[in-house]
Protein backbone atom coordinates (compact mmCIF):
# COMPACT_ATOMS: atom_id res chain seq x y z
CA UNK A 1 0.00 0.00 0.00
CA UNK A 2 1.61 3.32 -1.26
CA UNK A 3 1.56 5.59 2.11
CA UNK A 4 0.84 9.71 0.76
CA UNK A 5 -1.05 10.78 3.38
CA UNK A 6 -1.78 10.44 7.67
CA UNK A 7 -4.89 9.15 6.28
CA UNK A 8 -3.12 6.22 4.29
CA UNK A 9 -0.86 5.17 7.78
CA UNK A 10 -3.68 5.04 10.15
CA UNK A 11 -5.83 2.30 7.47
CA UNK A 12 -1.85 0.74 6.63
CA UNK A 13 -2.39 0.19 10.72
CA UNK A 14 -5.51 -0.79 11.17
CA UNK A 15 -5.10 -3.71 8.75
CA UNK A 16 -1.87 -4.92 9.99
CA UNK A 17 -3.04 -5.31 13.42
CA UNK A 18 -6.86 -6.13 12.90
CA UNK A 19 -8.07 -9.70 12.75
CA UNK A 20 -9.70 -10.83 9.44
CA UNK A 21 -13.14 -11.15 10.92
CA UNK A 22 -12.50 -7.27 11.77
CA UNK A 23 -11.35 -6.71 8.13
CA UNK A 24 -14.08 -8.43 6.65
CA UNK A 25 -17.07 -6.63 8.48
CA UNK A 26 -15.23 -3.31 7.28
CA UNK A 27 -15.25 -4.67 3.89
CA UNK A 28 -18.87 -5.69 4.10
CA UNK A 29 -20.17 -2.61 5.29
CA UNK A 30 -18.35 -0.48 2.68
CA UNK A 31 -19.98 -2.62 0.35
CA UNK A 32 -23.70 -2.59 1.41
CA UNK A 33 -22.61 1.42 1.59
CA UNK A 34 -22.03 1.52 -2.04
CA UNK A 35 -24.78 -0.65 -3.06
CA UNK A 36 -27.91 0.37 -4.66
CA UNK A 37 -30.47 1.94 -2.73
CA UNK A 38 -33.22 -0.80 -2.45
CA UNK A 39 -30.89 -3.44 -1.79
CA UNK A 40 -28.87 -1.47 0.74
CA UNK A 41 -32.06 -1.18 2.73
CA UNK A 42 -33.24 -4.71 1.93
CA UNK A 43 -29.70 -5.57 3.83
CA UNK A 44 -30.64 -3.69 6.73
CA UNK A 45 -34.00 -3.77 7.37
CA UNK A 46 -33.46 -8.14 7.44
CA UNK A 47 -30.75 -7.56 9.72
CA UNK A 48 -33.21 -5.59 12.04
CA UNK A 49 -36.67 -6.97 11.48
CA UNK A 50 -35.76 -10.31 11.12
CA UNK A 51 -31.76 -10.86 11.94
CA UNK A 52 -30.15 -12.49 9.19
CA UNK A 53 -27.21 -11.29 9.05
CA UNK A 54 -26.02 -8.77 6.10
CA UNK A 55 -22.99 -11.03 4.73
CA UNK A 56 -25.70 -14.07 4.23
CA UNK A 57 -27.90 -11.62 2.39
CA UNK A 58 -25.75 -9.86 0.27
CA UNK A 59 -24.46 -13.49 -0.79
CA UNK A 60 -27.58 -14.71 -1.13
CA UNK A 61 -28.94 -11.81 -3.75
CA UNK A 62 -25.66 -11.85 -5.82
CA UNK A 63 -27.05 -15.90 -6.38
CA UNK A 64 -30.30 -14.55 -7.00
CA UNK A 65 -28.71 -12.13 -9.61
CA UNK A 66 -26.79 -14.68 -10.80
CA UNK A 67 -29.89 -16.90 -11.48
CA UNK A 68 -31.77 -14.43 -13.89
CA UNK A 69 -28.31 -13.13 -15.83
CA UNK A 70 -28.44 -16.88 -17.48
CA UNK A 71 -26.34 -17.05 -20.89
CA UNK A 72 -28.10 -14.44 -21.95
CA UNK A 73 -26.14 -11.77 -20.39
CA UNK A 74 -22.12 -11.97 -21.47
CA UNK A 75 -19.19 -9.44 -20.64
CA UNK A 76 -16.46 -9.42 -23.42
CA UNK A 77 -13.54 -7.69 -21.42
CA UNK A 78 -9.45 -8.37 -21.99
CA UNK A 79 -10.08 -10.87 -25.04
CA UNK A 80 -12.12 -13.02 -22.93
CA UNK A 81 -15.93 -13.59 -22.76
CA UNK A 82 -17.43 -14.47 -19.56
CA UNK A 83 -20.96 -15.17 -17.74
CA UNK A 84 -22.48 -14.21 -14.26
CA UNK A 85 -22.69 -17.45 -12.63
CA UNK A 86 -21.41 -18.09 -9.41
CA UNK A 87 -21.24 -20.64 -6.62
CA UNK A 88 -21.59 -19.98 -2.71
CA UNK A 89 -21.53 -21.77 0.70
CA UNK A 90 -22.84 -19.76 3.51
CA UNK A 91 -21.31 -21.46 6.50
CA UNK A 92 -22.75 -20.90 10.02
CA UNK A 93 -24.09 -23.30 13.49
CA UNK A 94 -27.65 -24.27 14.27
CA UNK A 95 -29.98 -21.47 14.36
CA UNK A 96 -27.66 -18.71 12.60
CA UNK A 97 -30.52 -17.78 10.14
CA UNK A 98 -29.02 -19.52 7.15
CA UNK A 99 -32.34 -20.25 5.54
CA UNK A 100 -34.62 -17.41 6.01
CA UNK A 101 -31.42 -15.45 3.89
CA UNK A 102 -31.60 -18.06 0.95
CA UNK A 103 -35.45 -17.85 0.83
CA UNK A 104 -35.57 -14.10 1.46
CA UNK A 105 -33.58 -13.63 -1.52
CA UNK A 106 -34.89 -15.74 -3.87
CA UNK A 107 -38.51 -15.54 -3.03
CA UNK A 108 -39.71 -13.40 -6.32
CA UNK A 109 -37.58 -16.04 -8.61
CA UNK A 110 -39.76 -18.91 -6.27
CA UNK A 111 -43.02 -17.45 -7.01
CA UNK A 112 -41.86 -16.45 -11.17
CA UNK A 113 -40.97 -20.82 -11.07
CA UNK A 114 -44.44 -21.29 -9.14
CA UNK A 115 -46.42 -19.29 -11.99
CA UNK A 116 -44.32 -20.52 -14.96
CA UNK A 117 -45.31 -24.22 -13.46
CA UNK A 118 -48.67 -23.84 -13.48
CA UNK A 119 -48.95 -22.19 -16.67
CA UNK A 120 -47.09 -25.11 -17.88
CA UNK A 121 -49.33 -27.62 -15.79
CA UNK A 122 -52.24 -26.18 -17.30
CA UNK A 123 -50.88 -26.20 -21.39
CA UNK A 124 -49.97 -29.75 -20.44
CA UNK A 125 -53.46 -30.70 -19.32
CA UNK A 126 -54.90 -29.29 -22.29
CA UNK A 127 -52.64 -30.76 -24.76
CA UNK A 128 -53.55 -34.19 -23.20
CA UNK A 129 -50.17 -35.09 -21.08
CA UNK A 130 -50.64 -36.42 -17.99
CA UNK A 131 -47.32 -36.33 -17.04
CA UNK A 132 -45.79 -32.63 -17.47
CA UNK A 133 -42.05 -33.04 -19.40
CA UNK A 134 -39.50 -30.57 -19.83
CA UNK A 135 -40.79 -27.93 -18.01
CA UNK A 136 -39.42 -24.67 -17.48
CA UNK A 137 -37.81 -23.72 -13.69
CA UNK A 138 -35.46 -21.67 -12.37
CA UNK A 139 -34.14 -24.00 -9.00
CA UNK A 140 -33.61 -27.82 -8.22
CA UNK A 141 -33.29 -28.36 -4.43
CA UNK A 142 -33.11 -32.47 -4.44
CA UNK A 143 -31.73 -33.99 -7.63
CA UNK A 144 -29.56 -36.79 -9.16
CA UNK A 145 -27.03 -36.03 -11.75
CA UNK A 146 -28.69 -37.73 -14.37
CA UNK A 147 -31.82 -35.83 -13.68
CA UNK A 148 -29.68 -32.44 -13.76
CA UNK A 149 -28.86 -32.74 -16.96
CA UNK A 150 -32.24 -33.58 -18.24
CA UNK A 151 -33.10 -30.10 -16.12
CA UNK A 152 -30.39 -28.12 -17.90
CA UNK A 153 -31.69 -29.38 -21.29
CA UNK A 154 -34.61 -28.69 -20.86
CA UNK A 155 -33.74 -25.21 -19.39
CA UNK A 156 -30.39 -24.31 -21.30
CA UNK A 157 -30.14 -20.33 -19.81
CA UNK A 158 -29.15 -21.72 -16.64
CA UNK A 159 -29.30 -24.14 -13.54
CA UNK A 160 -29.91 -23.11 -10.14
CA UNK A 161 -29.20 -25.65 -7.82
CA UNK A 162 -30.33 -24.03 -4.48
CA UNK A 163 -29.95 -26.15 -1.34
CA UNK A 164 -30.76 -25.98 2.43
CA UNK A 165 -28.05 -27.88 3.10
CA UNK A 166 -24.44 -28.42 0.91
CA UNK A 167 -23.31 -31.44 3.06
CA UNK A 168 -24.71 -33.94 1.23
CA UNK A 169 -23.49 -32.63 -2.32
CA UNK A 170 -20.16 -31.95 -0.64
CA UNK A 171 -19.91 -35.55 0.28
CA UNK A 172 -20.90 -37.11 -2.49
CA UNK A 173 -18.39 -35.32 -4.83
CA UNK A 174 -15.81 -36.06 -2.17
CA UNK A 175 -16.53 -39.96 -1.61
CA UNK A 176 -14.99 -42.24 -4.78
CA UNK A 177 -17.43 -45.08 -4.72
CA UNK A 178 -20.69 -42.39 -4.93
CA UNK A 179 -22.37 -42.75 -8.60
CA UNK A 180 -23.45 -39.27 -8.52
CA UNK A 181 -20.42 -37.37 -7.00
CA UNK A 182 -17.94 -37.46 -10.11
CA UNK A 183 -20.71 -36.25 -12.54
CA UNK A 184 -21.58 -33.56 -9.93
CA UNK A 185 -18.12 -32.75 -9.77
CA UNK A 186 -17.37 -32.74 -13.81
CA UNK A 187 -20.48 -30.52 -13.98
CA UNK A 188 -19.82 -27.34 -11.47
CA UNK A 189 -15.63 -27.51 -12.63
CA UNK A 190 -17.12 -27.41 -16.24
CA UNK A 191 -19.87 -25.54 -15.76
CA UNK A 192 -18.09 -22.61 -13.90
CA UNK A 193 -16.88 -21.27 -16.93
CA UNK A 194 -19.43 -22.28 -19.27
CA UNK A 195 -17.69 -25.36 -20.72
CA UNK A 196 -20.21 -27.73 -22.84
CA UNK A 197 -22.01 -30.79 -21.74
CA UNK A 198 -22.41 -34.49 -23.35
CA UNK A 199 -23.69 -37.09 -21.98
CA UNK A 200 -25.14 -40.24 -23.94
CA UNK A 201 -26.32 -43.46 -22.15
CA UNK A 202 -27.46 -46.12 -23.84
CA UNK A 203 -30.59 -46.98 -22.09
CA UNK A 204 -31.37 -43.10 -21.32
CA UNK A 205 -32.05 -39.96 -23.34
CA UNK A 206 -28.80 -38.03 -24.23
CA UNK A 207 -28.00 -34.64 -23.79
CA UNK A 208 -26.13 -31.63 -25.47
CA UNK A 209 -25.56 -28.45 -24.57
CA UNK A 210 -22.58 -26.09 -26.31
CA UNK A 211 -22.65 -24.09 -22.74
CA UNK A 212 -23.64 -24.96 -19.49
CA UNK A 213 -24.37 -22.20 -16.81
CA UNK A 214 -24.84 -23.84 -13.39
CA UNK A 215 -25.52 -21.59 -10.47
CA UNK A 216 -24.68 -23.12 -6.81
CA UNK A 217 -25.56 -21.56 -3.20
CA UNK A 218 -26.28 -23.99 0.19
CA UNK A 219 -25.68 -23.34 3.60
CA UNK A 220 -23.72 -25.58 5.52
CA UNK A 221 -22.68 -25.64 9.63
CA UNK A 222 -19.00 -24.63 9.98
CA UNK A 223 -18.39 -28.47 11.72
CA UNK A 224 -18.40 -29.82 8.11
CA UNK A 225 -15.89 -27.37 6.20
CA UNK A 226 -13.06 -29.83 6.59
CA UNK A 227 -15.18 -31.71 4.31
CA UNK A 228 -15.41 -29.31 0.90
CA UNK A 229 -11.50 -29.56 1.25
CA UNK A 230 -10.91 -33.35 1.74
CA UNK A 231 -11.55 -35.45 -1.00
CA UNK A 232 -10.46 -34.42 -3.88
CA UNK A 233 -12.12 -30.78 -3.76
CA UNK A 234 -9.48 -29.16 -3.16
CA UNK A 235 -6.90 -30.54 -5.49
CA UNK A 236 -9.86 -30.45 -8.33
CA UNK A 237 -10.25 -26.51 -7.86
CA UNK A 238 -14.33 -26.27 -6.68
CA UNK A 239 -13.15 -25.44 -3.44
CA UNK A 240 -11.69 -22.46 -5.33
CA UNK A 241 -14.56 -21.43 -6.95
CA UNK A 242 -16.70 -21.36 -3.76
CA UNK A 243 -17.87 -17.88 -2.45
CA UNK A 244 -17.48 -18.43 1.20
CA UNK A 245 -19.78 -16.78 3.58
CA UNK A 246 -18.97 -17.18 7.62
CA UNK A 247 -21.08 -15.32 9.94
CA UNK A 248 -19.66 -11.71 10.79
CA UNK A 249 -22.75 -10.26 12.12
CA UNK A 250 -25.03 -10.72 14.52
CA UNK A 251 -28.26 -8.85 16.00
CA UNK A 252 -29.69 -10.12 19.41
CA UNK A 253 -32.33 -7.54 19.62
CA UNK A 254 -36.10 -9.06 18.60
CA UNK A 255 -38.13 -6.89 16.38
CA UNK A 256 -41.76 -6.49 16.24
CA UNK A 257 -42.21 -5.21 12.88
CA UNK A 258 -41.48 -6.55 9.58
CA UNK A 259 -39.86 -5.72 6.48
CA UNK A 260 -41.33 -2.93 4.86
CA UNK A 261 -43.77 -3.84 2.16
CA UNK A 262 -42.45 -1.06 0.02
CA UNK A 263 -38.82 -2.46 0.13
CA UNK A 264 -40.04 -6.26 -0.80
CA UNK A 265 -42.06 -4.80 -3.46
CA UNK A 266 -38.77 -3.03 -4.68
CA UNK A 267 -36.11 -5.54 -4.63
CA UNK A 268 -39.10 -8.39 -6.48
CA UNK A 269 -39.57 -5.72 -9.32
CA UNK A 270 -36.07 -5.17 -10.11
CA UNK A 271 -34.64 -8.74 -9.59
CA UNK A 272 -37.78 -9.76 -12.06
CA UNK A 273 -36.67 -6.60 -14.70
CA UNK A 274 -33.64 -8.79 -14.96
CA UNK A 275 -35.83 -11.88 -15.94
CA UNK A 276 -37.84 -9.89 -18.61
CA UNK A 277 -34.15 -8.72 -20.42
CA UNK A 278 -33.33 -12.21 -20.39
CA UNK A 279 -36.60 -13.97 -21.69
CA UNK A 280 -36.30 -11.24 -24.32
CA UNK A 281 -32.91 -13.37 -25.58
CA UNK A 282 -34.57 -16.44 -24.62
CA UNK A 283 -37.70 -15.94 -27.16
CA UNK A 284 -35.46 -14.82 -29.87
CA UNK A 285 -35.36 -16.48 -32.86
CA UNK A 286 -30.94 -16.30 -32.74
CA UNK A 287 -30.55 -16.43 -28.74
CA UNK A 288 -27.80 -14.35 -29.23
CA UNK A 289 -26.81 -12.51 -25.27
CA UNK A 290 -26.84 -9.31 -24.33
CA UNK A 291 -22.79 -8.54 -24.22
CA UNK A 292 -21.66 -6.09 -22.31
CA UNK A 293 -18.47 -4.24 -22.78
CA UNK A 294 -16.24 -1.96 -20.33
CA UNK A 295 -15.32 1.96 -20.99
CA UNK A 296 -11.75 2.08 -21.51
CA UNK A 297 -10.97 3.35 -17.96
CA UNK A 298 -12.82 0.31 -16.95
CA UNK A 299 -11.06 -2.59 -18.49
CA UNK A 300 -7.63 -0.78 -17.35
CA UNK A 301 -8.79 -1.24 -14.14
CA UNK A 302 -9.97 -4.42 -14.51
CA UNK A 303 -6.63 -5.77 -16.40
CA UNK A 304 -4.59 -3.45 -13.42
CA UNK A 305 -6.12 -5.68 -10.69
CA UNK A 306 -6.05 -8.90 -12.60
CA UNK A 307 -1.95 -7.96 -12.81
CA UNK A 308 -2.08 -7.19 -8.78
CA UNK A 309 -3.80 -10.93 -8.34
CA UNK A 310 -1.11 -12.72 -10.34
CA UNK A 311 1.59 -10.58 -8.31
CA UNK A 312 -0.18 -11.57 -5.18
CA UNK A 313 -0.60 -15.31 -5.94
CA UNK A 314 3.55 -15.18 -5.93
CA UNK A 315 4.06 -14.50 -2.38
CA UNK A 316 0.79 -16.06 -0.93
CA UNK A 317 0.43 -19.67 1.10
CA UNK A 318 0.32 -22.42 -1.79
CA UNK A 319 -3.65 -22.95 -0.65
CA UNK A 320 -4.51 -19.11 -1.37
CA UNK A 321 -2.82 -19.38 -5.18
CA UNK A 322 -5.81 -21.53 -6.21
CA UNK A 323 -8.38 -19.04 -5.01
CA UNK A 324 -6.67 -16.31 -6.31
CA UNK A 325 -5.95 -17.77 -10.06
CA UNK A 326 -9.76 -18.22 -9.88
CA UNK A 327 -10.66 -14.68 -8.97
CA UNK A 328 -9.29 -13.47 -12.10
CA UNK A 329 -12.23 -15.13 -13.77
CA UNK A 330 -14.85 -14.30 -10.62
CA UNK A 331 -13.52 -10.78 -10.80
CA UNK A 332 -15.56 -10.70 -14.68
CA UNK A 333 -18.11 -12.50 -12.98
CA UNK A 334 -19.10 -10.03 -10.33
CA UNK A 335 -18.67 -6.75 -12.73
CA UNK A 336 -21.21 -8.34 -14.19
CA UNK A 337 -23.63 -9.01 -11.20
CA UNK A 338 -22.19 -5.73 -10.01
CA UNK A 339 -24.02 -3.82 -13.21
CA UNK A 340 -27.28 -5.91 -13.07
CA UNK A 341 -27.81 -4.97 -9.81
CA UNK A 342 -27.56 -1.24 -10.29
CA UNK A 343 -28.73 -1.51 -13.71
CA UNK A 344 -32.18 -3.44 -12.57
CA UNK A 345 -33.08 0.14 -11.01
CA UNK A 346 -33.09 1.89 -13.75
CA UNK A 347 -36.12 2.10 -16.92
CA UNK A 348 -32.76 1.80 -19.43
CA UNK A 349 -30.45 -1.57 -19.66
CA UNK A 350 -27.52 -0.08 -20.36
CA UNK A 351 -24.77 -2.54 -22.42
CA UNK A 352 -21.31 -0.03 -20.68
CA UNK A 353 -19.77 -0.77 -17.74
CA UNK A 354 -18.18 2.00 -15.77
CA UNK A 355 -15.04 2.26 -13.56
CA UNK A 356 -17.53 2.87 -10.75
CA UNK A 357 -18.69 -0.21 -11.01
CA UNK A 358 -15.76 -2.52 -11.81
CA UNK A 359 -14.40 -0.96 -8.03
CA UNK A 360 -17.52 -1.78 -6.50
CA UNK A 361 -17.08 -5.19 -7.82
CA UNK A 362 -13.20 -5.17 -6.52
CA UNK A 363 -14.45 -4.73 -3.36
CA UNK A 364 -16.82 -7.43 -3.77
CA UNK A 365 -13.97 -9.93 -4.93
CA UNK A 366 -11.54 -8.87 -1.70
CA UNK A 367 -14.31 -9.35 0.59
CA UNK A 368 -14.49 -13.40 -0.70
CA UNK A 369 -10.84 -13.46 -0.74
CA UNK A 370 -10.82 -12.27 3.19
CA UNK A 371 -14.02 -14.79 3.88
CA UNK A 372 -11.73 -18.08 2.54
CA UNK A 373 -8.33 -16.52 4.48
CA UNK A 374 -10.64 -16.86 7.62
CA UNK A 375 -11.76 -20.49 6.34
CA UNK A 376 -8.50 -21.37 6.30
CA UNK A 377 -7.34 -20.14 9.40
CA UNK A 378 -9.73 -21.77 10.86
CA UNK A 379 -9.05 -25.02 9.46
CA UNK A 380 -5.03 -24.35 10.60
CA UNK A 381 -5.89 -23.12 14.18
CA UNK A 382 -9.10 -24.21 15.43
CA UNK A 383 -9.21 -28.10 14.55
CA UNK A 384 -8.50 -29.28 17.86
CA UNK A 385 -11.19 -27.20 19.50
CA UNK A 386 -13.86 -29.06 17.68
CA UNK A 387 -15.66 -31.32 19.99
CA UNK A 388 -16.06 -34.45 18.34
CA UNK A 389 -18.67 -35.32 19.97
CA UNK A 390 -20.77 -32.66 18.63
CA UNK A 391 -19.93 -33.29 15.45
CA UNK A 392 -20.95 -37.27 15.32
CA UNK A 393 -24.29 -35.99 16.79
CA UNK A 394 -24.64 -33.72 13.85
CA UNK A 395 -23.56 -36.10 11.64
CA UNK A 396 -26.38 -38.73 12.91
CA UNK A 397 -28.83 -35.84 12.77
CA UNK A 398 -27.71 -35.26 9.21
CA UNK A 399 -28.58 -38.95 8.43
CA UNK A 400 -24.71 -39.14 7.91
CA UNK A 401 -23.14 -42.79 7.38
CA UNK A 402 -20.41 -43.89 9.62
CA UNK A 403 -17.73 -43.87 6.85
CA UNK A 404 -18.98 -40.36 6.15
CA UNK A 405 -18.68 -39.42 9.68
CA UNK A 406 -15.24 -41.10 10.28
CA UNK A 407 -13.77 -39.03 7.25
CA UNK A 408 -14.95 -35.77 8.49
CA UNK A 409 -13.48 -36.55 12.16
CA UNK A 410 -10.41 -38.29 11.04
CA UNK A 411 -10.70 -41.47 12.79
CA UNK A 412 -11.64 -44.81 11.33
CA UNK A 413 -15.37 -46.09 11.54
CA UNK A 414 -14.88 -48.32 14.40
CA UNK A 415 -14.48 -45.35 16.64
CA UNK A 416 -17.29 -43.32 15.28
CA UNK A 417 -19.22 -46.55 15.94
CA UNK A 418 -18.24 -46.69 19.55
CA UNK A 419 -19.25 -42.85 20.05
CA UNK A 420 -22.64 -43.35 18.63
CA UNK A 421 -23.25 -45.71 21.23
CA UNK A 422 -21.97 -44.08 23.88
CA UNK A 423 -23.80 -41.01 22.52
CA UNK A 424 -27.32 -43.10 22.48
CA UNK A 425 -26.54 -43.52 26.19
Amino acid sequence: MEIGSLKDIEEAIIENSSSLEDKAVRQLHQIIAIMPPYIRTLINEAFEHKRIPKEYLLTAILFAFSNTAGLAIRLDAMGYSNYGNIYAAIIGSRGDVKSPAMDLATEPLKKYDDLQYQEFRERSLQDGHEEPKGRKQLFIQDATIEAAYFKHFHNPFSLGILMDELYHLIEKMSNPSSKDGPGWRTLLLQGNTNKFVDIARKTTESFRLSKSYPVLMGSIQQEFIPKIFSGGNLESGLTDRLFFTPKLTHNSKLSRFPIGQGCLNRYSDNLLRMMEYRKLVEDSETKDPLILTCTSEAEDRIFQYTQDLIHLQEKSKEIEKGYLAKAQINIHKLVILTHLMKESATPEFRLKIDLETVEEAIMIMNFYFTNFQIIIDKLDHNTADIDLDDVVRLGVKNKATQQEIASVIGKNKSSVCRKIKKLKK
